[in-house]
């Protein structure tokens, strides 16, 4: 009998909202989240991770819980560029990607850097982490303000190709209460067309909540907090797509920071978790 078995079999003992003490080691657990309160071998993570997702066929193949002193280089990319997209006002620089105390921020601060007024932070997997069908969540808690545009995203594999886009959460940041949940692909005229809707809930910057898809052949379900808020069969991707987390300042949709907006603001992670049902296909690569 493995070692894995034997911690899966003894955390489902648990309730949801057990606390599961593991080489000294106390998380509380519930349907969503861990909070990590030390350090645990990998394999007793991982193991605590797939057990609350396991009645529903779940098999975890990548995540990130930042429980790192810096970002994991061996999972992610940084960004370091003037974004010319959309008419955005950020530069990129690897100095606004901090992780610490178990979370990632996107910090996004008011100050001139190569000719542009703000600098925010970026972070993607492309050529270090890829998959086709499944589920990627995040749990996180959003910046707001006017200009502020948080996003978590999935785009393909490719070099120097945007669409087809799955758009995770958008957030316009003077807007907190509200997100969007968002397709793009090009038609067979080569034009852009998108599919999309939007939930209305709490504020999502003043607290931590989960946004997820479950992506299968013809179908994509955007959840939030574990409930289903849209879905679509509208040209559902089929090919492997990286993750991309970004806050991106000023634009055409968002519009431009004023004086209500209030900066440093950071767009804080508390883990990125990819699933696939077992037996799926095209796991990672």
């Amino acid at each position: 009998m493995s070692i894995c078995f034997l911690v899966l079999f003894a955390i489902r003992l648990f309730s949801d909202q057990a606390t599961v003490i593991v080489a000294d080691t106390p998380y509380i657990r519930d349907a969503h989240s861990f909070e990590l309160a030390g350090r645990v071998p990998v394999y007793i993570r991982e193991a605590q991770i797939e057990s609350a997702y396991a009645e529903k066929g779940w098999h975890l193949i990548w995540y990130d819980e930042f429980t790192d002193s810096g970002l994991d280089t061996d999972k992610w990319r940084t960004e370091d560029w003037a974004s010319f997209k959309n008419e955005e006002l950020q530069y990129y620089t690897p100095a606004n990607v901090q992780v610490g105390d178990g979370r990632l921020r996107l910090i996004s601060r008011k100050e001139t850097y190569h000719d542009r007024r703000f600098t925010s932070g970026a972070v993607h997997t492309q050529s270090k982490f890829s998959f086709r069908y499944g589920k990627a969540e995040i749990r996180a808690k959003l910046p707001k303000g006017k200009g502020i545009f948080p996003a978590f995203w999935m785009l393909p594999d490719q070099e120097d190709k945007w669409l087809p886009e799955i758009d995770i959460l958008e957030m316009l940041g003077h807007e907190p209460h509200k997100i969007w949940m968002v397709q793009h692909w090009l038609n067979g005229n080569e034009k852009l067309v998108s599919n999309s809707s939007t939930y209305t809930g709490d504020d999502f910057s003043a607290g931590f909540h989960t946004f997820s898809i479950e992506w299968s052949p013809g179908q994509i379900i955007w959840l939030i907090d574990g409930k289903e808020r849209f879905r679509s069969s509208e040209s559902v991707p089929g090919m492997k797509m990286y993750l991309y987390l970004n806050t991106a300042i000023g634009g055409v949709w968002p519009g431009d920071p004023d004086q209500t907006t209030e900066l440093p603001q950071a767009f804080e992670v508390d883990y990125v978790r990819v699933f696939q049902k077992k037996g799926g296909v095209d796991r990672c690569c």
